[in-house]
């Protein structure tokens, strides 16, 4: 059995904007959203802790994993989706500058791009390259991987059953923690 911990970074002066592949750093909101998170993931007997290295993530992860003393693995298969051409525009932003590109993402989503932005497919293939050999690796061990929330909800809907509307509510607050049990191809939910 594996268990599988997922946690959204901290707060950004980014947030509202979509914010893929920038890399803001964590504001004073987000560093104080981070230790509260610290204290929930020091009950989960966390054994290894792999991070997206955009700044937020990579903060995020650095002071989880010397609250609990587990050192951080990074990754860039680990980053959220590029938004490319929509990257720190907020959605009003979007409408008004891209209106007929924002209909049919809307219509399409998560299939479609954004203007120039990576494909979801690619953004799914780079995600189960990261937990897919972990899980096979290492059965038995408690892992966090600390990221953003289109990677969380990917990964509990593909991973841990989750359905995508649980997985979008559970994932909405920055310094989210969301931690299952992976039973072969089943999920328990732990918290």
């Amino acid at each position: 059995m594996s268990t599988l911990i997922f946690i959204r970074h901290g707060e950004t002066d980014m947030a509202g904007r979509f914010c893929g592949h920038s890399d803001p750093d964590l504001n004073s909101a987000g560093e104080l959203q981070i230790l509260r998170a610290a204290e929930e993931v020091t009950k989960l007997g966390v054994q290894r802790i792999y991070s997206s290295d955009l700044l937020r993530a990579a903060r995020t992860a650095i002071i989880i994993g010397t609250r609990i003393g587990v050192p951080v693995e990074f990754s860039d298969q680990l980053r959220e989706i590029n938004f490319g051409l929509w990257e720190g525009l907020d959605w009003q932003e979007i409408e008004n500058q891209f209106p007929q590109e924002a209909g049919r993402w809307i219509d399409d989503f998560p299939m479609r791009s954004a203007p120039r932005g990576e494909s979801y497919t690619a953004f799914t293939a780079r995600i189960d390259a990261v937990i897919f050999p972990l899980l096979c690796e290492a059965p038995s061990r408690s892992t966090a991987f600390v990221t953003h929330r289109g990677v969380m909800r990917y990964a509990l809907t593909r991973f841990c059953g989750f359905s995508e509307e649980d997985a979008w509510t559970r994932t909405e607050p920055y310094a989210a923690v969301v931690a299952a049990s992976v039973f072969s191809s089943e999920c328990k939910v732990l918290l």
